[in-house]
């Protein structure tokens, strides 16, 4: 089985913030595979897909992005997970919008919700497809959670549009070919 772990915060407050690209991505995959994301698991809304040759569970943690690691946690030890079988897709302000880098391992640099998961997975060997969200220009905001908690642009929705459309992408790469093959395509 594989778990694909899109970040973001629960409520409608939400839906539309920079913070939530992960739970977006989630929602194009199950959009894709026709698998509805309503069961809780792990305080978590999650939906299955079988058949393929591979399981694969997608998961939108409710526990906010600064606990996501114990949702991430309750499901890699109840699905008998190797983290490296665990795709971690979250926003990323140091990459400009639109622009996705997937990685096997590596620090948090600062996302608090990756480092959730890192502490409570206990090892930096994760994959993760970060998801640009800075506008032209980088991030001026002084206190960045009111930057990432904002809503996007009407200018900047149809490169996010775009954006989520290919990181869904990267995401069905990495559960067929790999995340060398994933990095290799999308990485840019």
């Amino acid at each position: 089985m594989r778990l694909l772990l899109g970040l973001g915060n629960p409520g409608e407050q939400y839906r539309d913030t920079r913070h939530n690209v992960g739970f977006r991505v989630i929602d194009e995959l199950a959009r894709r595979w026709q698998i509805p994301v309503d069961r809780l698991e792990c305080n978590s809304l999650a939906g299955q897909k079988t058949g393929e040759g591979d399981d694969i569970l997608l998961v939108k943690p409710q526990t906010y992005m600064n606990r996501s690691g114990y949702a991430a946690r309750c499901l890699a030890e109840r699905h008998a997970l190797d983290p490296a079988a665990v795709l971690v897709v979250y926003d990323e302000v140091n990459l400009p919008l639109g622009k996705l880098r997937l990685r096997r391992s590596g620090s948090p640099a600062g996302h608090r919700g990756l480092e959730s998961i890192i502490e409570n997975l206990r090892t930096s060997e994760i994959p993760r497809l970060r998801l640009g969200v800075a506008p032209e220009g980088g991030v001026t905001y002084e206190d960045l959670a009111d930057f990432v908690l904002a809503p996007f642009a009407p200018e900047e929705l149809e490169a996010v549009e775009e954006m989520v459309r290919r990181a869904a992408d990267a995401c069905e790469v990495w559960v067929r070919e790999g995340v060398e093959a994933a990095m290799r395509g999308f990485n840019g």
